[in-house]
């Protein structure tokens, strides 16, 4: 599997200097394994209402996103809450198909519908809420332990 695409699509840049350095932690760590392409879109205007400023953001992801054949997977509190292994067994049948998944993680009032609708999955990190940044974190925390079980590297207990 050396090589294979993740793709990561996001909204902002990660401001909060502990979560930038958890990120580029586990962004390395995976690096190991697979190419990882962080795509980062600018945030909604902060002037505009949540609703309208998630529109704005999610048009940007949209674009970001194109019709390049790619596995489009939303981040979203109301998704399939799924454990580390098959986190693995998920990636692995995207290896197996050849395809190329592409996480998106909204902002800090989550994805528009039309996102939404665009993603074919959608995966939850967990029933809480966390602040956007910090989503970031956990998803690449759970995609270098995903790789560590289908490696059998002893990182994941």
């Amino acid at each position: 599997m050396t090589g294979n695409l993740l793709r990561l699509l996001c909204v902002g840049k990660v401001k909060t200097p502990f979560w930038r350095e958890a990120a580029a932690h586990y962004r390395e760590r995976l690096g190991r394994w697979r190419r990882v392409e962080l795509m980062e879109v600018r945030d909604g205007d902060a002037a505009l209402a949540p609703a309208a400023r998630s529109a704005q953001e999610g048009r940007r992801l949209l674009e970001a996103l194109g019709s390049s054949g790619v596995a489009a997977i939303a981040l979203d509190e109301g998704g399939e809450a799924l454990d580390s292994p098959a986190l693995a067994a998920l990636l692995r049948r995207y290896d197996e198909r050849a395809l190329r998944p592409a996480f998106v993680v909204g902002g800090p009032f989550g994805l528009s519908p039309e996102v939404l609708a665009a993603c074919p999955r959608r995966l939850s990190l967990s029933a809480m809420t966390w602040p956007h940044e910090l989503a970031r974190v956990l998803l690449l925390e759970q995609l270098y332990r995903a790789e560590c079980i289908l490696r059998k590297v002893p990182y994941h207990h």
